[in-house]
């Protein structure tokens, strides 16, 4: 039988300037992504809310310097909790309440910034709506490309993921820690994860169950205590924690400077005679802080559009 659904609109207004096509890609990282679609109108994801699994669709109505989101609610059921949380929800994950005029007057201030930064006016960072999302993001991308990373990930989401309807043609929400914790690692294997990384996906569900891990209380921690709870997890190292750092808890000082593909960015970008390590990222970005992870997101956007994913 066909669920009779019902859908909600209302309208959220970001910060001036905002884009959503830039700050989607920024999200999506890849034209691969089944999770975050985009068909260069409609930013679509479906979201667990209050529960329910309800699909969500976000448009940009205003100008980049008026911005105004039209945002879509669609679920057999929905109520005022319902939209108070997808608009909390999309706030932080599309970084709708960051104000990044001190990144601006920054980059009107240094020549190799102020191209970078008016070429992709209107970007916002970007988040994972939960740490869990973020675990499982780094988790999948450690040593692979990122196309496979997020094959990867794709899978996990429909294999594990709450479904929006019974069809099978249906959209996932990302599986919750509760999703996850009672699986066999074999199946994260079937999925072409290595059986460690199963294992750490599983021990981090029951961490997140149990309470050992909270978001929330990793979020009141500075960077450098953040970066040594994460990395005291099985599984976890310095990039994952970086990762975890910049695009779940919102760190936009944070550049994972493990990352080979930013590390190539940043050299084509500053015209380096060579790919710079761990140490020569921190060093490189030192005079642009706190915006270094502005800057990753940034130059991640030169390379897509750079593949002709968008103009």
């Amino acid at each position: 039988m066909k669920s009779i659904m019902n859908s909600v609109t209302f309208i959220l207004k970001p910060l001036s300037p905002f884009r959503l096509d830039l700050t989607v890609w920024v999200l999506r990282r890849s034209p691969d992504n089944l999770l975050d679609s985009w068909d260069g109108t409609t930013y679509r994801r479906t979201l667990v809310l209050q529960g329910k699994t309800t699909n969500v669709a976000v448009r940009q109505t205003g100008t980049p310097a008026s911005p105004a989101l039209q945002v879509t609610l669609l679920a057999p059921h929905i109520d005022n909790y319902m939209t108070v949380e997808a608009a909390a929800v999309l706030e932080r994950m599309l970084g709708l309440r960051v104000d990044l005029s001190g990144f601006y007057d920054l980059a009107a201030r240094d020549r190799n910034l102020s191209v970078l930064a008016e070429r992709f006016r209107g970007i916002r960072p970007p988040r994972f709506p939960t740490l869990f999302e973020g675990f499982a993001n780094a988790i999948a991308c450690q040593q692979l490309t990122l196309t496979f990373g997020i094959q990867l990930i794709n899978r996990l989401v429909d294999t594990f993921g709450p479904s929006f309807s019974a069809s099978a043609d249906a959209t996932h929400a990302f599986p919750r820690p509760e999703d996850v914790a009672e699986s066999d690692p074999a199946a994260f294997r079937a999925l072409g994860f290595s059986r460690r990384k199963g294992e750490t996906l599983i021990e981090l569900a029951h961490a997140m169950l149990d309470g050992r891990l909270d978001q929330e209380t990793l979020g009141t921690l500075d960077d450098e205590a953040s970066l040594r709870t994460l990395c005291s997890l099985r599984g976890i190292g310095r990039w994952s924690a970086e990762y975890i750092l910049l695009r779940t808890l919102g760190r936009i000082n944070v550049f994972p400077g493990d990352d080979v593909g930013a590390q190539k960015n940043l050299q084509r970008w500053l015209q380096l005679a060579e790919t710079p390590d761990y140490q020569a990222v921190q060093n490189l970005l030192v005079g642009w802080q706190p915006y270094a992870g502005l800057i990753y997101f940034h130059l991640l956007l030169d390379r897509l559009a750079a593949a002709g994913h968008f103009h």
